[in-house]
């Protein structure tokens, strides 16, 4: 029996962590990337518990590197005396190839490298990152009149139904 796809975009995801609501409203998502994250072990059980939180994090390229900053994995109960810092900068683990091409794009004016959302896949802990450019004030207006268009056409196949 074939497994049940938890979220679209991300075929062989166990567990869904957390998302960033947030990336996708201030961002125009045109690229996505998967990675891998270096954990402390108690990271790991405190994240299949679900208690992260991608709200204000960022992605940097440092040193020929990609790290993860401001993503809260709160403190695992069980851990004892060998916890980890809530809100420590993570590695991230993509090939270098990804990276100095990261690095190209990021360079251009107005692109971001956002987490979208962490999650499970084959047992590991993965996060999905999106290169998107920042909105603009008129195109969230523009996706609002979208939205209202598509209930008021939604809303008259209904009136037609009944």
């Amino acid at each position: 029996m074939a497994k049940k796809r938890v979220d679209k975009g991300v075929p062989g995801m166990d567990l869904l962590v957390c998302r960033n609501p947030m990336a996708a409203k201030r961002y125009d998502v045109e690229e996505r990337l998967e990675a891998g994250m270096v954990l402390y072990g108690t990271e790991v059980k405190s994240l299949r518990a679900r208690r992260a939180s991608l709200e204000g994090a960022y992605c940097r390229i440092d040193d020929d590197e990609l790290f993860l900053y401001s993503m809260h994995i709160a403190p695992y109960e069980q851990g004892g005396h060998a916890g980890h810092e809530t809100q420590r900068r993570r590695k991230l683990l993509v090939h270098r190839r990804e990276i100095e091409k990261l690095r190209g794009r990021l360079t251009a004016r107005g692109y971001a490298l956002v987490p979208l959302q962490v999650y499970f896949k084959n047992g590991v802990a993965k996060v999905q990152l999106g290169l998107g450019r920042g909105k603009k004030k008129g195109d969230d207006r523009d996706a609002i009149r979208r939205q209202e268009d598509l209930k008021e056409a939604r809303a008259a196949m209904q009136r037609r139904k009944g």
